[in-house]
């Protein structure tokens, strides 16, 4: 391609929601007119969503040190922090990636539809404020249909289920009327924020706690919940009747002692979900009466008889992708031959209509259905002699020949249009 497709992104895969959230765009229009202006991309599209923030983009020269610095000036954070989070990749990687998301294969939760709609109101809004172009709505275009198809011939949002969604459907099983307790969530990573998009799609209320309370706000901005603090939270686990536990913490968060002493003051019984890795809730815990104790192996194990069925259709997307993705960079690489066919076409036409006129006052000709037939003559002459070369410019385009283009530039004698800001 003439023109490359770029993608940066910063997302769950490499970092925490915590982290994930300092990097998040406030004022979308003014972060599409500093991209335009200052990264050399000519066409952009802003994708965020509460598990990733992604750019895509389309210029002749990518340079990914002014992409990261301006994106560090719209979000005030220092560009070292964006080399430990941020991912760039371009072209051929960059659709085969905007493939896998509008698929379903890059998501928390595999071939969830939440962000097929996201995606697409994401190039709306860039064609709204005009920071998208014709490479990029044509890409995107192409992306969602293909992601549409793909997810209606798989299957492959049949049924999903995560370890997050498992633990609340568990959590369901065993309390009665779950929407009258109280829940808490301990830790915001990968798998909380799971739990939390579940318990929020069901319409739970549940507290969220972490290491420190401006991390746990953070969370529950993106993710719903109320954040409380660590030390309360330790010292009242009696305030609870669910507790989802997933820390990275090298120790028992919940301890036999604490749990004992929380049953004490409680009348009715408990469930602890530890969904950490490694385990965080003692399991001692179990034996204290009316505590149920689920850890992460028994969990995992029954998501994971939920996902043998559909790993064959992981494998059947990934190699639909795979061909599709040649197809649809053949398609980006001839939209850099357009330009040039849309010219000739438009000269060529202008040129026939003239001559047409001339010859026609020349003959005196009145008759509407004779002039009909001249005209559709002229016409079917000039895409006769006209419609083999421009297909041929167009494949030379797709086969990634840009000395066909040039010479077909010169001898058309095709002036490309300035860039304008």
């Amino acid at each position: 391609m003439n023109q490359k497709i770029i993608n940066a992104r910063i997302t769950f895969r490499n970092s925490p929601i915590h982290i994930l959230e300092q990097f998040t765009i406030k004022d979308m229009n003014n972060a599409y007119d500093q991209f335009r202006k200052h990264s050399g991309l000519d066409e952009c599209v802003i994708i965020q969503t509460c598990n990733r923030i992604e750019l895509f983009g389309k210029s002749k020269i990518s340079d990914a040190n002014k992409i990261q610095k301006i994106w560090a000036a719209i979000t005030g954070i220092e560009e070292e922090e964006f080399k430990k989070n941020i991912e760039f990749v371009e072209n051929q990687d960059a659709l085969h990636h905007l493939l896998k998301l509008t698929s379903g294969l890059d998501s928390m939760v595999l071939g969830e539809e939440q962000i097929l709609g996201q995606i697409k109101n994401s190039i709306t809004s860039a064609r709204e404020v005009k920071a998208s172009g014709q490479h990029l709505n044509t890409l995107f275009d192409k992306a969602i249909r293909i992601g549409t198809r793909i997810r209606n011939s798989s299957g492959i949002g049949a049924g999903g289920i995560s370890v997050g969604s498992m633990a609340v459907k568990l959590a369901e099983e065993n309390i009665d009327d779950l929407k009258t307790k109280q829940v808490l969530l301990i830790g915001t990573g990968e798998v909380s924020t799971l739990v939390a998009k579940s318990l929020q799609r069901r319409g739970y209320r549940f507290d969220v706690t972490s290491r420190t309370i401006g991390r746990s706000e953070t969370f529950c901005e993106a993710m719903g919940g109320s954040a409380v603090k660590f030390e309360e939270v330790l010292s009242g686990f009696d305030n609870y009747d669910v507790i989802f536990v997933a820390t990275t913490a090298p120790y028992f968060l919940v301890t036999n002692e604490k749990i004992t002493q929380a049953m004490r003051n409680k009348d009715k019984g408990m469930m602890i979900l530890d969904l950490s890795n490694p385990r965080t809730v003692d399991e001692k815990v179990a034996t204290i009466g009316g505590v149920k104790l689920m850890n992460l192996d028994q969990i995992a194990e029954m998501v994971e008889k939920n996902m043998n069925a559909r790993l064959n259709k992981v494998k059947i997307v990934e190699n639909i992708i795979n061909e599709e993705v040649s197809v649809l960079e053949a398609s980006m690489k001839r939209l850099d031959a357009e330009p040039l066919v849309k010219d000739v076409f438009k000269n060529i036409e202008n040129l026939r209509e003239k001559e047409l006129q001339k010859a026609l006052q020349m003959l005196d000709e009145k008759d509407e259905r004779k002039i009909k037939i001249i005209d559709a003559l002229t016409k079917a002459v000039v895409e006769s002699i006209v419609s083999t070369p421009m297909n041929n410019i167009r494949k030379a385009s797709e086969q990634g020949n840009p000395d066909v283009i040039d010479l077909a530039t010169k001898l058309f004698d095709y002036k490309k249009p300035k860039q304008t800001d």
